[in-house]
């Protein structure tokens, strides 16, 4: 996380058993806040494949002792949602119960299981104009095209803003994590590029950022074509396809026509929850155990 290190004040957290490292807990400080993080789409209390139930009661109570001894007075725990767990993992689900967590913000993500999409008429539509106008995808290397001429300019156009990560910080991730993250333009028949996505490739999700096309991208059915490749061909054999959040206002409402295409390739709502924890509550962990 050390490319964005100067946004945010890093406080994250390592816990040990026995001097072995069972957990990792990601974590920024904001005045009298902690957020699990800031910098990261998903967080949590990242835990140890093979941990017990035991091992989390302790290591979750230590950190909520370590924040309170520090004066925080909150701490906000956005979780990692279910789909991108290895294996069964929601010991802390239980635990926010115990600890009276409040839930005060719950995205709308739209999931897709690759092998079981079945697409809506309108990107049937989509995909057979891409055809027509001799569309055609390849994975690339060619980040300052995709930034400069396509995601840039729509996103400012649209919404007034720029992407998150800067074209030094997305290229930067490139070099470290060259396999996981993965750049996908679609070209037209002048081997111009019209629409492209980033793709962060886990090992049970592929999750799509950053989906961005020219002006022309409804009358070209670039998108269209560009997700089918991604399903169809690329990770035809991953569990999941995340194509992220369509909510606005932090959580508060949904984007609808966002919503409706990405629910054209089959996307059903996964939920991507944020509690706030007082940590002074620790206490209520000790009758966990009978």
């Amino acid at each position: 996380m050390d490319y964005h290190g100067s946004r945010f004040e890093d406080h994250s957290l390592m816990v040990y058993k026995d001097q072995n490292l069972i957990g990792l807990f990601p974590a920024n400080i904001s005045g009298k806040k902690a957020v699990s993080h800031e910098g990261l789409t998903y967080g949590g209390f990242l835990i140890n494949a093979k941990i017990r139930f035991t091992d989390v009661l302790s290591g979750f109570q230590g950190i909520l002792q370590y924040f309170e001894n520090m004066g925080i007075e909150h701490i906000e725990l956005r979780l990692q949602p279910k789909i991108y767990h290895i294996s069964p993992a929601d010991e802390i689900d239980y635990l926010l119960f115990k600890l009276k967590a409040e839930r005060f913000r719950s995205d709308n993500l739209s999931v897709v299981v690759p092998s079981q999409s079945k697409y809506a008429k309108d990107r049937q539509q989509g995909i057979k104009r891409a055809g027509k106008n001799r569309l055609y995808i390849k994975e690339a290397d060619d980040f300052k095209s995709f930034w400069n001429d396509i995601l840039i300019p729509n996103l400012q156009n649209k919404f007034g803003s720029l992407p998150v990560h800067s074209l030094e910080e997305i290229l930067l991730l490139k070099e470290r994590f060259p396999a996981k993250i993965r750049l996908f333009l679609v070209y037209d028949h002048q081997e111009l590029p019209v629409a492209g996505t980033v793709i962060f490739d886990t090992e049970k999700v592929a999750r799509s950022q950053y989906i961005s096309g020219n002006e022309d991208k409804n009358r070209l059915g670039s998108l269209d074509i560009l997700h089918d490749h991604l399903l169809n061909v690329v990770f035809k054999d991953k569990p999941y396809f995340d194509f992220g959040k369509s909510n606005e206002n932090q959580g508060q409402v949904i984007n609808e026509g966002l919503l409706y295409w990405k629910e054209g390739f089959g996307a059903r709502s996964v939920a991507h929850d944020y509690y706030k924890i007082d940590p002074s509550n620790h206490g209520n962990l000790k009758t966990v155990l009978i």
